[in-house]
């Protein structure tokens, strides 16, 4: 900012508010964002639009949005103006040149697409085609240089085969072949002419040249030597044309002996071949050529194929004269198609170099990020030669392409070569580094040679192992001699280790026999066991072992005593699995008891209750009648003598007056429901020193001087009041007779809830009908009614009188239950009237007359409810 013009950013802002038709000025964020978009749909300048995002961005990101976006896209497109101007011209500098490379063009289209060129607009889609209309041409007059060279090739076949025949023949078709020679040399001579010419690969041109050349020997050869046979035909004296076929053929016409022929009998054979022989032979010399070449073709185009090739012609120019008619067009037929097989071949050779010669250039084109890693890179440079390799192994090589791509695989291997040296350095650095923590478990050997603290010991080493195991990767190499140094180092950390725990395993086994002897044994001693557990422990947190092993000897260690335990446990069931007398007496009785909670009596439940306590203590009236035997003699004799010294005693001493009885202040004993209550203790008369309140001069209660043990302890049969008790219950016996009184005790308090409920229905009966003679019975409604039923009674008998509101909120309180919501303003009122009244009865003291009042009032349903709800908590306190 300009500070020596402070006026100016005002007049600025206030012009940018009417250039953008108010868009500074605008209330909200909407407004604005829509003038913005209202100006960009006028399509103003660029300096115009980041004049405006500047100032606009720091009061309003929100609206200046579509501003930026607008500003992105300009300016992609002015990127994308460049990047276009750029290949454009490119692709000029290769359309203008008078020898296009067909590499570069086809590079051109890869390289601009991966630099974001936009190839679909103009004028870079017009170039695009132009350079691939070009590239067209190139590549159809290579075809068709490859189609006039195989057509050269198959014409000097045709002559080879003429030459073959006999001379008259040859002469017929001389005409025909030489219409044929003139348009294949005008075809080859307009080649010359054409503007792709200077854009092909230079092999072309010279395999044209090369394959004309042969023609042209050929096709004059084969002229001058038909002229001559003729001329010899016509004159005896003219010599003869070079051809065998035909010269044999002059000689028979002039009577001479063909030399073949002289030379056969000349030598040894008297015998002619016959025609048949002849054509036999010939059939079966270029018939196996043809088969031979026909498997190859059928296979697939290889490097035997011009070997074949060149058999079979040689089997023709041998047997040619004697090939049968149907053979000929076979043969023809193959080496035409073996022509077309070879041209192919090479033109897909020369496409799969070209790919690989791309690949190859891609590596080290490819952006940084991008770029493959440099094992990666080594690996496709081997793939790519082997194929390369290959290629050549199909067809002719290609040296220029072969250059190229020696060059890009070069070039690429220069990224190997810096990967190999930074791989290098890291394995040095990471020698150095694993070298450094072989030298410092070594020092901690030494520094930890009297330390005992084996957990400790093998935690650190742990943590020296983890080191190694993420210390990096390092090469075979470097591993292999590395991995030797660390391992002794560690050997010889653990060596103490190893032998502390090898001692604990020692220690172990002699623990592990102690557990199977005092297993074994006949009696399982506790002690003894959680000693030797306590042992095992505390070798267990003093030297660890490996989980495995550990677990293992634990196993080991605790199966003698789980077994020990096991058999004590199955001799206590076995000893309680046999049920004495008393048990199947108690068992029967409350299986009776659960039979009368199933039937609902009450009457029967109670008494099979009494049955079944009865049964409970039946043995106790065993035991009393047997300490009421009479005792031995000798015992007799002592008691008789120390009842006449107690009766002296009691002669001599005055009578005292009988204690009057103390008062009970507090009764302990157990107050589960069904459990009858401990009565008071009362006092002995021979307790001396005995307070009031049962508490003796030495400050213990019933004569107790505090000690547990010893002559003076309290004990049970020392009371004569104390109900004795029969022998202990089994443990099914007894939890049968605790299931069955807690399920009676339950089916009482159900029926209980069940006749409450019907003489609550009855009374609300007797009060809709105004029926006294159905009000529920005195003892039906509870002793808490006592004489108020007279009083119900009464109520009933009368006529109705109005609603008692009054005395419905009274019972509501006096039983604590909630009042209709219409009703609370009533209820407070009346709590309030009550707190006035302080000499008043409370509700819960005059609920019985409430219950009249109520009674003598008409019945209403909404009433009968409350009423209802009332008395059910009332009768049952």
């Amino acid at each position: 900012m300009n500070t020596s013009k402070p006026s100016s950013k005002p007049a600025d802002l206030s012009q940018l508010d009417a250039l953008t038709g108010g868009a500074f000025t605008a209330p909200t964020s909407g407004e604005r964002a829509a003038r913005l978009r209202e100006w960009l749909a006028t399509d103003p300048s660029v300096d115009q639009m980041a004049e405006v995002y500047r100032e606009l961005s720091h009061r309003d990101k929100g609206a200046a949005k579509a501003l930026k976006e607008k500003l992105d896209e300009l300016k992609r497109a002015k990127a994308q103006e460049a990047i276009a101007e750029e290949w454009a011209a490119k692709a000029r500098a290769l359309i203008e040149q008078p020898c296009l490379n067909l590499a570069n063009a086809m590079a051109w289209q890869r390289d601009a697409a991966k630099a974001g060129a936009p190839l679909s607009r103009e004028p870079l889609a017009g170039l695009k085609a132009a350079l691939a209309e070009r590239m067209k041409a190139v590549e159809d007059l290579q075809h068709r240089v490859q189609v006039e060279r195989e057509t050269a090739l198959l014409l000097a076949q045709r002559i080879e085969v003429l030459s073959t025949k006999p001379w008259r023949e040859a002469q017929a078709l001389l005409e025909t072949l030489r219409t044929d020679v003139t348009q294949w040399q005008a075809a080859a001579a307009q080649f010359n002419a054409d503007p792709a010419w200077s854009s092909l690969d230079p092999k072309f041109p010279k395999q044209l040249e090369a394959s004309s050349q042969q023609l042209t020997l050929v096709w004059e050869a084969f002229c001058a030597a038909l002229e001559q046979a003729a001329a010899a035909a016509e004159n005896a004296e003219a010599p003869l044309p070079a051809v065998p076929v035909w010269a044999d053929e002059l000689r028979l016409a002039r009577g001479e002996v063909p030399l073949a022929a002289a030379a056969v009998a000349a030598t040894a054979a008297a015998v002619e071949l016959d025609l048949a022989q002849l054509q036999a032979k010939a059939a079966e010399a270029v018939g196996a050529a043809l088969a031979a070449l026909q498997q190859n073709l059928a296979e697939g185009h290889n490097k035997a194929t011009p070997k074949l090739v060149s058999a079979l012609r040689a089997a023709l120019k041998e047997h040619g004269r004697h090939v049968s008619a149907e053979l000929e067009p076979q043969v023809q037929a193959a080496l035409a198609q073996a022509g077309e097989l070879a041209g192919d071949q090479r033109q897909r050779a020369d496409q799969l170099r070209e790919e690989l010669l791309a690949k190859a250039v891609a590596l080290t084109q490819a952006p940084e990020g991008q770029r493959p890693g440099g094992r990666k890179i080594q690996e496709t440079l081997r793939t790519l030669r082997e194929q390369w390799k290959a290629t050549d192994q199909g067809g002719a090589p290609n040296h220029a392409l072969w250059k190229k791509f020696d060059e890009a695989c070069t070039a690429a291997h220069k990224l190997v070569e810096a990967w190999l040296g930074k791989l290098k350095e890291q394995n040095e650095a990471s020698r150095a580094q694993r070298l450094a923590m072989v030298e410092d478990l070594k020092a901690w050997t030494a520094a930890h040679a009297d330390n005992s603290d084996w957990k400790a010991q093998l935690r650190e080493l742990h943590a020296f192992s983890e080191r190694w195991r993420q210390s990096g990767h390092v090469s075979e190499k470097l591993y292999t001699e590395l991995q030797p140094q660390w391992k002794a180092a560690m050997q010889a950390a653990h060596a103490r280790l190893e032998a502390a725990q090898q001692e604990s395993v020692a220690r172990r086994h002699a623990l592990i026999d102690e557990a199977k002897q005092l297993g074994a044994a006949p009696t399982l001693r506790i002690d003894a066991v959680k000693a030797l557990q306590q042992r095992w422990q505390q070798e267990a947190h003093a030297v660890p072992l490996e989980r495995k092993q550990e677990q293992k000897l634990w196993e080991a260690f605790r199966q003698p005593i789980d077994e020990a335990f096991e058999r004590k446990g199955s001799e206590r069931s076995k000893s309680a699995s046999a049920v004495s007398e008393h048990d199947k007496i108690v068992l029967e009785a409350a299986k009776a008891l659960e039979a009368a909670n199933a039937g609902g009596d009450a009457q029967q439940i109670r008494a099979a209750m009494q049955a079944l306590q009865d049964a409970i203590r039946g043995q106790a009236a065993a035991v009393a009648a047997e300490q009421a035997k009479p005792a031995a003699p000798a015992e007799a004799a002592a008691e008789a003598v120390a009842d006449a010294a107690t009766e002296a005693a009691a002669e001599q001493a005055p009578a005292k007056p009988a204690p009057a009885p103390r008062k009970i202040v507090a009764v302990r004993g157990d107050d589960r429901p069904g459990m009858v209550k401990a009565q008071p203790a009362v006092g002995r008369p021979g307790d001396k020193g005995q307070r009031a309140g049962g508490r003796d001069e030495r400050g213990s209660r019933d004569g107790r001087d505090g000690r547990r043990e010893g002559p003076g302890r309290f004990e049970r049969g020392d009371r004569a009041d104390f109900e004795p008790r029969g022998p202990r219950l089994g443990d099914s016996a007894f939890r049968a007779q605790r299931e069955a009184i807690e399920h009676a005790e339950a089916a009482l308090r159900k029926l209980a809830a069940q006749a409450h409920g019907e003489v609550l229905t009855q009374l609300l009966g007797a009060w809709e009908q105004r029926d006294a003679a159905a009000l529920p019975a005195a003892q039906a409604l509870g002793g808490r009614v006592g004489n108020a039923r007279a009083a119900w009674v009464q109520a009933l008998g009368k006529a109705p009188t109005a609603a008692a509101t009054e005395s419905l909120l009274r019972l509501e309180m006096a039983a604590e239950v909630p009042t209709p919501a219409e009703q609370l303003d009533a209820r407070r009122a009346l709590q309030l009237k009550l707190l006035t009244r302080r000499n008043d009865p409370a509700p819960a003291q005059t609920w019985a007359q409430d219950v009249a009042q109520v009674l003598a009032s008409g019945y209403d349903a909404a009433q009968a409810r409350r009423l209802q709800a009332a008395l059910k908590s009332l009768l049952r306190k």
